[in-house]
């Protein structure tokens, strides 16, 4: 008579050369990434005790107040009128850029449409900022 071995029925298989191979691979992805350095905005604050010299350029102020209307260089002028405007006055002054400080009310498709004026009218630094 022979007797039978009875198998383990909880054998479980040898996970060690697996694991090996999932270190490798993560080693492997680890070394060979490369790592892209984001661009973000530069939020520098104004320190009111910085001097400004007499060669700073400052920018042309628009405003826009709650219920729409644009004021530039303190002239209540229509959104038509807007880019010749600027035009006049980079062409009087120079500037360094475009400062449009609207109402927290005002409409954003009227602060749009005054940026894409600015735009069409050749400057390129446009900064939004709230009144």
């Amino acid at each position: 008579m022979r007797q039978r071995k009875q198998q383990d029925s909880t054998a479980t298989p040898d996970m060690t050369p697996m694991l090996d191979v999932v270190f490798i691979l993560l080693i492997f992805f680890i070394v060979t990434t490369t790592f892209v350095k984001q661009n973000g905005l530069d939020w520098s604050s104004n320190d009111p005790n910085q001097v400004q010299t007499p060669t700073q350029v400052k920018p042309l102020l628009i405003t826009i107040d709650e219920i729409g209307t644009i004021n530039i260089q303190g002239r209540d002028i229509s959104l038509g009128a807007l880019r010749a405007n600027i035009e006049s006055a980079k062409a009087t002054a120079k500037y360094a850029g475009v400062l449009v400080q609207a109402h927290e009310l005002a409409a954003t498709k009227v602060l749009v449409a005054v940026a894409d004026q600015v735009k069409l009218s050749g400057i390129q630094q446009v900064v939004v900022s709230k009144m």
